[in-house]
């Protein structure tokens, strides 16, 4: 089998798979990256060194998992697909900075992975994210509570929703929350000639570097939340009458709409146009 050390272009990537009579599974999102300037562009701008333990999810054929074990402290490499398995430990046996796990990482504690990792205190993850968990698979690891930053590459729709501006079509729930807990920044757009097999859409690569103080105290923030989810439920209603349908049994309309007005907006604007604060605002209003 390919050792780590060697790049990976589409040539080896298909004698890989060839070799172990594997075909790569849309199901699982799998397209593996043939481009070596991309995992190395990706680690570099994540800012890992040796002081950092890094949770890689979808490693595949160890494209992005060889440069994180090259710059990294350690590397906890998590593979739903048991194909890919034996490979990558075969590829990694002699990296000691470099576990391979069996398993989805929805399912998994993520906290439980890295408890053992002490020696490398700063905590990151970087991975190429399969297409189809990127929403679930970001909330975890933000619930997590133990990360630095969260470098990932996913679908540039996504991306540019999670970087969104309040007012625009791309803003949405999922841009607060990602907002709200982190500073998030898109590095770079990766073309799907970069993979094998060709995606259908240009991908992007995401930091979100988390934020060690929040705006509200978290037993706020379940309102904020509720407030955020109710705003962009029912896009097309103004914010009040968004509201309104969600608390009615506690608030009136009339309270609901004072608290819009003492937010500093119109009562007719739509939740789409406030931003973090603005929801910070209204809810402690409420």
């Amino acid at each position: 089998m390919e050792r780590a050390e060697k790049k990976h272009n589409k040539q080896s990537i298909r004698a890989l798979l060839d070799s172990n009579g594997i075909k790569a599974s849309k199901s699982l999102g799998q397209n593996f990256l043939v481009d070596s300037n991309i995992p190395e562009k990706i680690v570099k701008l994540s800012g890992i060194d040796k002081s950092c333990t890094v949770l890689e999810v979808g490693p595949g054929l160890g494209a992005l998992t060889a440069e994180l074990g090259r710059a990294a402290g350690y590397v906890t490499a998590v593979e739903l697909d048991k194909r890919f398995v034996p490979i990558l430990q075969d590829m990694f046996k002699e990296q000691k900075n470099v576990s391979i796990i069996q398993g989805d990482i929805l399912k998994l504690n993520i906290k439980d992975l890295l408890k053992d990792r002490t020696d490398e205190p700063i905590r990151h993850v970087c991975a190429n994210l399969p297409y189809n968990i990127t929403t679930p698979a970001i909330t975890a690891f933000i619930e997590a509570e133990m990360f630095t930053s969260i470098t990932v590459m996913i679908q540039k729709e996504v991306a540019e929703r999670i970087c969104a501006k309040p007012g625009t079509s791309e803003y949405g729930a999922f841009t607060v929350y990602a907002n709200y807990h982190s500073k998030p920044e898109i590095l770079f757009d990766v073309s799907p000639e970069c993979f094998s097999p060709r995606p259908k859409v240009t991908s992007s690569v995401v930091k979100m570097e988390l934020r060690t103080e929040q705006l509200l105290q978290k037993n706020d923030e379940k309102m904020f939340f509720k407030i955020v989810r109710a705003a962009f439920g029912q896009r097309r209603k103004t914010l009040v009458n968004a509201l309104y349908a969600v608390f009615e049994k506690t608030h009136t309309k009339e309270l609901i709409e004072k608290a819009v007005i003492s937010s500093g907006f119109d009562p007719r604007v739509r939740g789409e146009v406030l931003g973090i604060e603005d929801f910070a605002s209204l809810s402690q209003l409420l």
